[in-house]
């Protein structure tokens, strides 16, 4: 009898030990098969930014502005710099005024302009829907007053009762505010006519104005076209170059994400120009219709004044800003106060350290 028990009882206890055996071994099992198994969709998906918490940049588009001509989308893919996570639409203009009323309007969501279009912008309905994130700091050469060739003026006071062609809310209107007031003349002593860069350039050679202030490509064309300097803003402006982007854009985590990349590659690309100089004086004389020399030299003299680099906001770009706003005020060409401070943001501070 008790033999019988012993046999009934280890018989038992092999039963749980196998059913035991078997739980387990299915339990590792299944999990095994689980990871073997798994699809690559759902592989990919475990490890995809958004299931890391970081935004899809694959669905990001970023609109950007600027000046002049293509020397973005041409220098970031030569640069071996376009290939980046999203989709990047360039679009050129011939001023940052343009720029700023195109992102009014929300169809730019980055923008690279002078210190004056945004104060401009800022007294337009929305507050000009910007905010300035960033400055590239670069250099103010071919920031000038030309005249035509054969004109009898000599010096900015003899612009007195002349017509000068501008272009409104940049650059140029703020210089040769600056120049008439060293020259001792008012914005009123002079006939101001304010054109966009193609028109002023094509008014100056034309002669149907005295002199033109204008910058980039305008100053290019019209030396070649037998104009000459009559004076210079190199020492007047402060090569501060504010970035801009939309509100909504600085809000969306996708273009965030985006906009802090674009923005460090703006320094490789810069970095790139100044590694290769002769290969991109090339392609400036090229797009620019302007010898391979004058192109290079114009490069090296930029560089030595102010070599190109982005830099996040500080209290020194926001006092330069204030003081030109303060300026424009006094001489009523802006409406109203500008408190500069309220149209900057940090947003993009930590990106660019």
């Amino acid at each position: 009898m008790k033999n019988r028990k012993r046999q009934w009882l280890g018989l038992s206890i092999a039963i749980i030990l196998a059913s035991l055996l078997a739980a387990c071994g299915n339990t590792g099992g299944t999990t095994n098969t689980g990871a073997a198994s798994a699809s690559p969709a759902a592989a990919s998906q475990s490890s995809s930014p958004a299931a890391e918490g970081r935004p899809d940049l694959s669905k990001v588009t970023l609109n950007i502005g600027q000046t002049g001509w293509e020397n973005l989308k041409i220098g970031f893919k030569e640069a071996g710099l376009d290939d980046t996570p999203y989709k990047i639409e360039f679009s050129v203009f011939q001023g940052g005024n343009l720029q700023l009323e195109a992102m009014a309007g929300g169809h730019l969501d980055v923008a690279l302009t002078s210190e004056i279009p945004p104060l401009f912008a800022a007294q337009a309905a929305n507050g000009g829907n910007f905010k300035i994130i960033a400055i590239q700091k670069s250099s103010t050469l071919q920031q000038e007053l030309l005249i035509p060739k054969g004109s009898t003026v000599k010096s900015v006071a003899d612009l007195k009762g002349k017509k000068v062609a501008y272009v409104s809310s940049t650059t140029a209107h703020y210089f040769l505010l600056k120049m008439l007031e060293e020259a001792g003349l008012s914005w009123t002593d002079i006939e101001p006519v304010a054109l966009s860069t193609s028109d002023g350039l094509s008014a100056l050679i034309g002669g149907s104005v005295d002199a033109l202030a204008s910058y980039g490509n305008a100053i290019i064309s019209g030396r070649q076209n037998g104009a000459t300097t009559l004076a210079s803003a190199q020492n007047i402006l402060s090569g501060n170059f504010p970035i801009e982007a939309n509100p909504a854009a600085i809000e969306d985590p996708g273009k965030h994400a985006a906009i802090a990349d674009f923005l460090n590659r703006l320094n490789q690309y810069n970095e790139w120009i100044r590694a290769n100089q002769e290969k991109w004086a090339g392609i400036v004389a090229e797009n620019t219709k302007q010898p391979v020399e004058q192109a290079l030299q114009t490069l090296k003299d930029g560089e030595a004044q102010q070599p190109t680099t982005i830099l996040p906001p500080s209290d020194e770009a926001i006092a330069s800003q204030q003081d030109i706003a303060d300026t424009l005020q006094k001489v009523d060409l802006l409406k109203n106060p500008v408190d500069v401070k309220t149209i900057w943001s940090d947003a993009f501070a930590d990106a660019l350290k």
